[in-house]
C-alpha cells in the first residue's frame, strides 16, 4: 500500500476498511447504483472477466461498501467487484451499508483507485482536478491528501491542457503522461496534435519527443526574429525576469507603448509570483 494514500484511507473510514462486528447484508446487484465521482470510465474486460471466474469458484471475499440513496443504494467502494459479480451472473452481493458523505465517497473513489489499479493519465488528472474543484484544495494540500509531491499534481493537471484528441491518446496508452508533457511545451499550440501522432507512428520514447519540440520551437523562434528583429536589451531582460519568477515572460514594445506578460499554470503559480512581486516593493 502506498504510504500516503494508505493514510487518506483511514483517514475517511478508520484503519480497517471491514470493521469488526459489522453487518454484512446480502443486496440485490440490481438495487445498487454506480458511484458518480468514479474516476475510472474504463475496466479492463480480460481482468474483469478472471474476477467473474474466481468470484464464480469461490465468491465475493471482501464485501463492497455502499450508501444509502432513497430506495436503493449508491456504491462507495467495490466497483470492480460489483460488475464482475453481475458478469458472473450473481443476483446478490455481500456489502456494508455506511452513512458517508458525498465529500468522503469521492475522496475514496479516488483514493481506493490510485491505490488499486492504476488509473490512465487523463482519469487521474480529471480526479485530481474534481477533488481540488470539490474540497476547494490548494495544490499543496491536494497533494498531501493523496500522498504525492506537488509537483506531481501540477503536472498531472496540466495533461488536461491538451486538446481532445491528444488526450484520447493518452487515455488509450498510445501515449504516456510523459509524452504529453512533451508535448506541452511546443509554442505553437497548433503543432500539438500532429507531433502527437508523428510519435505514434514512429515509436518514439519521450526523449525523442522533447528533442521534435525543441527542434519546432528553435524553429519558431528563428522565424520570429527573422519577422520582428527584436532590442537585444528586452531579450536580455525577459531573461532575467524569467530566471526571477520562473516562468515565461514576455515583453512586448510598441513605437509608443509596450506590456509585461508572465505566464502562470496554476492558481498556486500566481499566488507564488504575487507575492515575488510584493517582495520587490
Amino acid at each position: 500500500m502506498d504510504k500516503g494514500l494508505g493514510k487518506g484511507l483511514e483517514a475517511i473510514f478508520g484503519e480497517e476498511l471491514v470493521r469488526e462486528n459489522e453487518t454484512v447484508e446480502w443486496i440485490h446487484v440490481e438495487m445498487i447504483e454506480a458511484n458518480p465521482y468514479q474516476p475510472r470510465q474504463q475496466f479492463d474486460d480480460e481482468q474483469l472477466q478472471e474476477l467473474a471466474q474466481s468470484i464464480e469458484q469461490s465468491g465475493v471475499i471482501q464485501p463492497i461498501i455502499v450508501r444509502k440513496k432513497g430506495k436503493k443504494y449508491e456504491l462507495v467502494a467495490g466497483e470492480r467487484r460489483l460488475r464482475a459479480t453481475q458478469l458472473a451472473g450473481k443476483e446478490t452481493i455481500p456489502t456494508i451499508i455506511r452513512e458517508i458523505t458525498d465529500e468522503q465517497s469521492m475522496e475514496y473513489a479516488l483514493l481506493e483507485n490510485l491505490q488499486r489499479t492504476n488509473l490512465n493519465p487523463i482519469e487521474e488528472a480529471q480526479a485530481y482536478e474534481k477533488l481540488s474543484t470539490a474540497l476547494q484544495l490548494k495544490q499543496n494540500d491536494l497533494a498531501k491528501r493523496v500522498g504525492k509531491s506537488r509537483p506531481y499534481i501540477a503536472n498531472m493537471l496540466r495533461l488536461l491542457k491538451l486538446p481532445q484528441s491528444v488526450q484520447k491518446m493518452l487515455i488509450e496508452g498510445q501515449l504516456s503522461n510523459g509524452h504529453g508533457r512533451a508535448l506541452l511545451g511546443l509554442k505553437d499550440e497548433s503543432q500539438i496534435e500532429p507531433l502527437a501522432e508523428r510519435a505514434i507512428q514512429y515509436f518514439w520514447n519521450v526523449r525523442q519527443v522533447e528533442q521534435q519540440v525543441q527542434q519546432l520551437n528553435d524553429n519558431v523562434s528563428h522565424e520570429t526574429k527573422k519577422e520582428t528583429p527584436r532590442n537585444v536589451f528586452i531579450e536580455s531582460e525577459e531573461q532575467q525576469l524569467e530566471q526571477y519568477f520562473g516562468t515565461k515572460v514576455q515583453i512586448k514594445q510598441t513605437k509608443n507603448k509596450g506590456k509585461i506578460e508572465i505566464e502562470f499554470m496554476t492558481d498556486d503559480d500566481l499566488e507564488r509570483i504575487l507575492q515575488l512581486m510584493k517582495r520587490e516593493q
